[in-house]
């Protein structure tokens, strides 16, 4: 049977979300047993909550009041679970995380199976993807976000620092040369990662006056992807922009090198970030305690 508590959580989660599938994801239950369990709340209740359509779904007037009111009830109720789960010293249950696809893949992925050893009454549920996705909305309890990082509610824990570095393989500048200043990438091939924010203009520091500069590169190969990007560069097939947690295994081999390092733009912060609470769940807070300490010191990527 399924209790009153899931039957509002699931009416939450569909207005939230605005969709029975995306709903349905977040509580764990099929999107034909959500409508289902939405049936029931409207029949438990005598109203009618939500107006469907073939386009979308929308809360009726009563719905919107009572979702006003049940999320503050639900929110108090977590608050009061964490709380005593922090007294009982016993980190459980479930533990949603998104981080970005590389830096997951790479570097976050020995962490997190270290820490499923460490604690074995924590239930992970990890999505490595470069959608930047919404915490609260998503319901993710953590995320491992690299750069700037934009205001809001969140709780950010900087973990570690990461380089961009500029790199091509030795064959490559055996052929085309060695750039030695930014400005010279334009005589390049380049190749793009269409994850930054700015695709074909690449940031730097002016060697000379160490003011930020950008250089417009181009270049007939593009991934969504920094392992791509570092795979072609280590073929010979141009230069590439990376973050070092990338780059750092093929510049220790020397299948990569370094160019313009006088010329680095400063780090980026990579953070642990989660949504302020007056009572930080215990599983939230060890996980965050686990990853600090992981990250700890200059990062094994950059010890070269």
């Amino acid at each position: 049977m399924v209790d009153r508590l899931n039957l509002d959580r699931l009416f939450v989660a569909i207005l939230e979300t605005g969709s029975f599938v995306a709903a349905s994801e977040r509580i764990g239950v099929s999107s034909g047993q959500a409508s289902k369990m939405l049936s029931r709340l409207e029949s438990e209740l005598g109203v009618q909550l939500i107006q469907r359509t073939t386009r979308a779904l929308s809360p009726t007037e009563i719905g919107q009041a009572y979702y006003e009111r049940i999320k503050v009830i639900l929110a108090q109720r977590d608050d009061l679970d964490a709380s005593i789960r922090n007294i009982s010293g016993t980190p459980s249950g479930r533990l949603r995380i998104t981080a970005p696809m590389s830096f997951g893949n790479i570097q976050l992925m020995p962490a997190l199976l270290a820490f499923a050893d460490r604690y074995s009454s924590i239930r992970l549920d990890v999505s490595f993807s470069d959608h930047l996705a919404d915490l609260v909305e998503d319901g993710f309890d953590l995320a491992v976000r690299i750069g700037r990082l934009s205001d809001s509610s969140l709780i950010a824990r900087r973990l570690c620092d990461t380089r961009i570095v500029t790199v091509a393989s030795p064959g490559y500048l055996a052929i085309h040369g060695v750039p030695t200043h930014p400005d010279e990438l334009s005589r390049h091939a380049c190749i793009i990662d269409t994850n930054f924010r700015t695709p074909n203009i690449w940031s730097f520091c002016n060697p000379t006056s160490r003011q930020p500069m950008s250089v417009p590169i181009s270049g007939r190969i593009a991934f969504s992807n920094g392992e791509a990007c570092m795979t072609a560069a280590e073929r010979g097939l141009g230069i590439a922009c990376l973050p070092s947690f990338i780059a750092g295994p093929g510049i220790y081999k020397g299948t990569l090198v370094t160019l313009l390092r006088e010329a680095e733009p400063p780090a980026l912060g990579v953070h642990a970030l989660y949504p302020s609470a007056r009572h930080l769940a215990l599983k939230v807070r060890v996980l965050s305690d686990f990853l600090a300490d992981h990250f700890k010191g200059k990062p094994e990527w950059d010890m070269h």
